[in-house]
């Protein structure tokens, strides 16, 4: 099987793609993506959400980690670091930062549903390191690796990550769902 993306299928980036995330879990939102774009393509789709659960915070920014600060004004970096700003504010006095990246990864092809999560545990450190990653990678310290995933190559973040690990699982369950032929 061939993959490929939405560029490839013919999908125009449309505006009504952000109202496509307003389910409260990353399981609702990573199907409805799915299922979306297989009504639009009518290709066997991938989809996933993605984002940070921090334990002071109750959950959040949870689903709403990409839109968390509520800048709609601001897009890419800038909006990264608004939502990094207000991370910091609300853990202020913190001492406990456990957080957690969260990826639901979801297929879907008009006859199967499958969803399957994977998650990174870590904390939220108080000044940011390193030179990659996006979101809030500067300032999540991975558990495993011992160094933020800003710090780390995308071949080490790769090992642990939470999308990597949801899509692992993803891929097992797909072919031991696979139809006979």
């Amino acid at each position: 099987m061939r993959v490929i993306d939405l560029v490839e299928a013919g999908v125009v980036e449309g505006a009504d793609e952000d109202s496509l995330e307003t389910e409260p879990t990353f399981e609702g939102n990573a199907l409805a993506k799915a299922r979306h774009f297989f009504r639009v393509t009518s290709l066997p789709t991938l989809a996933d959400d993605s984002g940070l659960e921090v334990d002071a915070l109750g959950g959040a920014p949870g689903v709403h980690s990409k839109r968390w600060s509520g800048r709609t004004d601001l897009s890419g970096q800038a909006l990264d670091d608004e939502n990094n700003r207000l991370l910091l504010e609300r853990l202020e006095g913190k001492a406990v930062r456990r957080a957690r990246y969260v990826c639901a990864a979801a297929f879907c092809d008009g006859a199967r549903e499958i969803v399957e999560r994977g998650e990174t545990a870590g904390e939220i450190i108080s000044a940011p390191s390193g030179a990659g990653g996006f979101g809030y990678d500067p300032y999540f310290r991975s558990s495993e690796l011992g160094r933020t995933f800003a710090d780390v190559s995308m071949e080490e973040k790769a090992r642990v990550s939470h999308r990597a690990r949801a899509f692992a699982k993803l891929l097992r369950r797909m072919q031991e769902n696979a139809p006979m032929r």
